[in-house]
């Protein structure tokens, strides 16, 4: 999610700038700064085009690209910084682009074949591939299951914990617990996962004597998981109060709770808002551990649609435990990248929509309305 933030704000800042003052900027260089210009646009884009058509050449022209830079690194510094910067944000959004293209593609045939079926949830929302029978129903319900749990426990923890960091604690039990929270995000999924097989498996299943892999226990694991980037994200939001406004309200005679209450949190809310939407999207696009804690039936939860307490299958667990064992080019193999095209669809979506909310809580703060 990170990445889709950073590139957000790459194109947004590309976006203000003129294509025409770029092009005359680069017009008015010296004929040699042109060259080495000219040289490292040709070589990145031959070898672009040389890693999509599998080349031989590929690495020459990269290798060559490399040192084209450095040599514009001793002759002309500042201008190859512009342009390899330039190049890799370029890069970036180019194969962003051609990924999703991609997937689509190879999502076609099984929309082909099995029609609004495929995401229709008023249909059999049946999944069984010796009939023929494609559904993708099932994975996209575990998926918000698995996700509404991950974030009632990410959300109150990670905004309770964004607010100690920020406004409770003293300055000394902040330089410990910051760096403490951050340090949940390094932990491999694939050991939260196997804490999850091994303790919060049995340990749910005991206590509400049901079967291992149920949604409550594994949105559980990823909500904690989750919690780095609530918290990370909330605590910005909130540092980003001017301190004017709460020391405005003190002055007023409200107490630091009051304070919190009514100045920080409607103020930050914006930027909180979009710190428990990165945190859905970062447990919507978890693989791993649910993937060793998920007992992988493909069909809805039962008795109730609702019941976390049932098992089924995810977006990312279904692609995760399938894509070994299926040849390619079979509509199987194609219901991969369907459910692929969906969560990039979703999860894209919350990243954008998390950016335009920050954006607005930093209009806000600057009095721009």
């Amino acid at each position: 999610m990170y990445t889709i933030r950073s590139t957000a704000r790459r194109v947004l800042r590309w976006g203000r700038r003129r294509p025409a003052s770029l092009l005359r900027s680069l017009i008015d260089l010296d004929a040699p700064s042109q060259l080495l210009v000219t040289a490292q646009f040709v070589l990145i884009t031959g070898t672009f085009a040389g890693f999509l058509l599998q080349s031989t050449w590929t690495m020459t022209a990269l290798y060559a690209f490399l040192v084209v830079v450095g040599i514009g690194w001793f002759l002309r510094q500042a201008l190859t910084v512009k342009v390899v910067t330039f190049l890799m944000t370029a890069a970036t959004l180019s194969t962003l682009g051609l990924i999703a293209v991609f997937l689509v593609l190879e999502a076609l045939p099984i929309v082909r074949h099995a029609g609004l079926d495929l995401l229709w949830p008023f249909g059999s929302n049946e999944w069984s591939v010796s009939q023929g029978r494609f559904s993708l129903v099932p994975m996209i319900w575990g998926t918000a299951l698995t996700t509404v749990v991950a974030i009632l426990v990410a959300a109150p923890f990670g905004v309770a914990g964004a607010l100690f960091i920020s406004e409770i604690a003293p300055a000394w039990l902040r330089e410990i617990v910051k760096p403490a929270v951050e340090v949940l995000a390094g932990i491999p999924s694939i050991v939260y996962g196997f804490i999850g097989f091994t303790i919060i498996n049995p340990y749910v299943g005991d206590l509400l004597s049901i079967n291992p892999g149920a949604l409550v226990a594994i949105g559980l694991v990823i909500g904690f998981m989750a919690l780095p980037t609530v918290v990370s994200v909330a605590e910005d939001a909130i540092s980003a109060v001017p301190e004017s406004m709460k020391d405005g309200s003190v002055a007023m005679g409200a107490t630091d709770w009051q304070t919190i209450k009514s100045v920080s949190i409607p103020t930050a809310f914006s930027g909180i808002s979009a710190a428990v939407l990165l945190g859905i999207g970062r447990a919507m696009g978890e693989t791993m551990a649910a993937t060793v804690m998920i007992s992988h039936s493909r069909r809805l939860p039962a008795p109730e649609l609702y019941n976390v307490f049932d098992s089924t299958e995810t977006l990312t667990t279904f692609i995760a435990s399938s894509y070994g064992h299926v040849t390619p080019g079979q509509l199987f193999w194609s219901a991969l990248f369907a459910a692929g095209v969906v969560l990039l669809v979703i999860v894209t979506g919350l990243g954008i929509v998390s950016q335009l909310i920050e954006q607005r809580m930093h209009r806000k703060l600057r009095g721009e309305g």
